[in-house]
């Protein structure tokens, strides 16, 4: 089901690229452990495995939740306030709305049976701590999974230490082939192979394995990059080596826990081994958060030969390389922060970093009139990790401000066009807040942000951060500021039906547009927005012929986001002539586009001008389903046709007219179903590209949750109350209120009345 806030699919949980050893009885633990508690943390030193465990562990639950097993991956985060965003960038929750990221999320989660892993906790741990909180307590069928090293110190949390694999005693001779029992030599054995295929666990040299993974203390992390460096030493040389490490005074302190010490010192003797060059890009590679692709390294690193180093470190297991890019496992990410700040060079590497993707950001909005922006599209929201990097970096760095806020507003394409509304205002609002002082940035980041507010439906916010952009403009001299403001003025009181204003101020934007000679993606809009306004004035000639020049310059420079905008306003054009099979596919167009970009506002507005088209033709039960089908998607941008007078007629024609047309039971129904459609769904179906069942079947038209059945069917297998439990990951208690609740809805007496009625379900 589609609420607030849409998700595709069942999870995101990684594929493995390596096999995962040993571990089997934890994950049944921690699985039979998710089935009494709904928040399981896995503690433990990092490199111990408690990311691989807790991401099996899911993955073997998948059955268990019919709303999916997600991951929400937390060690590139700096700022605490971006967990709620990073859980739902994880979970493909777009909200476009002025509500609290957390908020957004107990709505979402609300009637939702899901388990969500929140991956390495404990530098943002308060935040994490306060988040879920929120959402066990909004969200009955939630499962919460942590991984961090310490606890979050929640009632009702259970703790799952995380130990290191399993070795054999010290002193006891192996007997041939015992080797395999112990999963920390199995694991090397497997590493070691991958790395040199000539490797083998013999009787000759078990012994020897075993004591490299005892000197390791059974970490993984520690194992794979110990069995990474076959590549270049013997087994002897390797099992010297360490020894010698740990031998050394201060290899392991007195005080602290001895696991961690262990993993530093067998990270600190792999470091030793990189050659200079390989030292210095591990250190400096530590900046990024998340994955970096060979021209962010060179721009950070800088140097001679920087492929060959890069390969060096994927050979020894340092980074890992996936898709073209490369990226540090975490306890190595901080190892490499650490030396990093020991060199006296993590202020230049951050600062390269934030210039590296602060041009990246320059040059995607320059290019973004053009034929490139689905790719912008997909490149800005791989980087997005790093993005927040360089903006956090931005905005904490004493004299770093006005390079914040240039590149917070620079970003207005990936905030205003691809859905990301909310975090936009987030970092606007922060470098605002710490800029208050007139100036050239701060205005187009009043702007910038007040078009966000504006879209949000933060009007009184929207008029104010305007206004002060549009006076300061004046002040300055600033002429193109001042044609900005003044068009997102006019997008203010459009959607406030104040339209005859909004068409003056659109027209005076288009004037102050031409004289600078500016020409891209948001001068494009003044025209479409223009055009908007001239329909609800009835002038559809002028509309007409706002949205064809609008098209011819989409077309000329192979821009396609806001040239779908003046598709839409076709649509309008064409409907209100009765020209309905154009109309039809000016709609579809829109919607066609604006999946591209995760647009939700175009998405949601193409959808409903089809909803409006199906009415003009009669055909009702489809009108129904589509305004069905967008009622969720309104939630999740704000407020449903913005509030407005003017956008809201037709939708509410339309629903007048299906209702009467089909009758309150059918219409409901048809609604409903839409209502129920994933985003994808909702799409498919609005294109014509899936069509479902036109009536509803039995399991639609029962009293019962969707929860409830499940349960139903289960009973009609023959589970009893404990084996649902089991089955559903819920307590014994809460399966035994379901089959009451089952009894009581239904009008039986017993579950073999529950069992027969189910087995008549399809």
């Amino acid at each position: 089901m589609v609420k607030p806030g849409t998700t595709c699919g069942k999870g995101n949980l990684p594929a493995d690229t390596t096999s995962f050893v040993g571990r089997k009885s934890e994950v049944a633990e921690v699985k039979h452990l998710l089935t009494r508690a709904r928040l399981v943390t896995l503690t433990g030193v990092g490199g111990v495995g408690k990311t691989r465990l807790a991401v099996q562990t899911a993955a073997g639950l998948s059955r268990a939740f019919p709303d999916g097993v997600w991951l929400a991956e937390l060690a590139g985060l700096q700022d605490p306030a971006l967990v709620a965003h990073t859980v739902l960038e994880a979970l493909g929750v777009s909200d476009e709305t002025g509500r609290t990221p957390a908020a957004v999320l107990a709505e979402h989660l609300r009637d939702r049976r899901l388990l969500v892993v929140l991956d390495n906790c404990e530098h943002v741990l308060d935040a994490c701590a306060a988040l879920a909180h929120a959402l066990l307590r909004a969200a009955p069928g939630l499962r919460l999974l942590a991984t961090s090293r310490e606890r979050l110190a929640l009632a009702g949390e259970h703790l799952w230490p995380v130990s290191p694999l399993p070795l054999p005693e010290p002193g006891r001779p192996l007997a041939g082939g015992a080797w395999l029992r112990y999963p920390a030599l199995t694991l090397f054995a497997e590493r070691a192979a991958a790395v040199d295929p000539g490797f083998a666990v013999t009787p000759a040299n078990q012994e020897r394995v075993a004591e490299v993974c005892r000197l390791l203390a059974g970490i993984p992390l520690a194992i794979e990059l110990a069995a990474g460096r076959l590549r270049v030493l013997t087994l002897a040389e390797l099992e010297a080596g360490l020894g010698d490490c740990f031998r050394l005074p201060g290899a392991v302190k007195r005080g602290g826990e001895p696991r961690h010490q262990t993993l530093r010192a067998a990270v600190d003797w792999s470091f030793a081994l990189c050659s200079p060059a390989e030292r210095h890009v591990w250190a400096r590679t530590s900046v990024f958060a998340g994955g970096f692709d060979l021209p962010a390294a060179e721009r950070v690193c800088a140097g001679e030969g920087l492929p060959d180093v890069l390969a060096g470190l994927v050979e020894k297991s340092v980074l890992v390389r996936e898709a073209g890019r490369f990226r540090l496992l975490e306890p190595l990410r901080q190892f490499g922060r650490d030396k990093l700040a020991e060199s006296g060079e993590a202020e230049p590497a951050l600062r390269a970093m934030r210039d590296h993707y602060l041009d990246l950001a320059v040059r995607s909005e320059r290019a973004w009139f053009g034929p490139d922006q689905a790719e912008i599209f997909r490149r800005t929201r791989r980087e997005h990790g790093n993005l927040r990097a360089a903006l956090d970096y931005s905005l904490t760095v004493p004299g770093e401000l006005e390079t914040g806020l240039r590149l917070a507003w620079t970003l207005w394409f990936y905030w205003a066009g691809c859905g990301v509304f909310g975090e936009g205002r987030h970092w606007l609002d922060r470098a605002l807040a710490l800029a208050p002082e007139p100036g050239a940035e701060r205005a187009k980041a009043l702007c910038v942000n007040g078009y966000l507010a504006t879209l949000q439906g933060d009007n009184t916010r929207a008029i104010a951060m305007l206004e002060e952009c549009r006076a300061y403009a004046r002040e300055a001299g600033d002429d193109v500021v001042l044609a900005y403001a003044t068009h997102r003025l006019g997008c203010n009181l459009l959607v406030g039906d104040d339209v005859g204003d909004a068409k003056a101020l659109f027209e005076e934007a288009q004037a102050r547009y031409r004289q600078l000679g500016e020409l891209n993606s948001n001068v494009m809009l003044a025209g479409i927005e223009l055009a908007v306004a001239s329909t609800f004035l009835g002038d559809l000639d002028r509309a007409g012929e706002l949205c064809e020049e609008a098209c011819a310059t989409g077309v000329a420079h192979g821009e396609r986001w806001a040239h779908a905008y003046a598709t839409y306003v076709q649509a309008l054009v064409a409907l209100g002539r009765g020209d309905f099979e154009r109309a039809a596919a000016h709609g579809r167009q829109c919607l066609r586009v604006k999946r591209e970009f995760n647009d939700l506002l175009g998405i949601v507005l193409a959808i409903e001008v089809l909803a409006w088209t199906e009415a003009a033709r009669t055909h009702w039960e489809p009108a129904a389903t589509l305004l069905g089908s967008a009622h969720p998607i309104w939630q999740a941008v704000g407020f449903p046709m913005f509030g407005s007078r003017h956008f809201g007629a037709p939708h509410g024609e339309c629903e007048a007219r299906a209702r009467r047309a089909l009758g309150e039971g059918p219409f409901e129904a048809a609604f409903r179903r839409g209502r129920e459609f994933a985003l994808e769904e909702a799409i498919a179906y609005a294109l014509g590209d899936s069509t479902p069942s036109p009536s509803p079947g039995p399991a639609r038209m029962t009293p019962l949750t969707d929860r409830e059945r499940e349960v139903a069917s289960l009973i009609a297998d023959g589970r009893t109350n404990q084996e649902i439990a089991d089955k559903l990951v819920i307590s014994r208690r809460t399966a035994e209120g379901h089959v009451n609740r089952i009894l009581h809805k239904l009008g039986f007496a017993s579950r073999t009345q529950v069992a027969a009625w189910a087995a008549r379900l399809p």
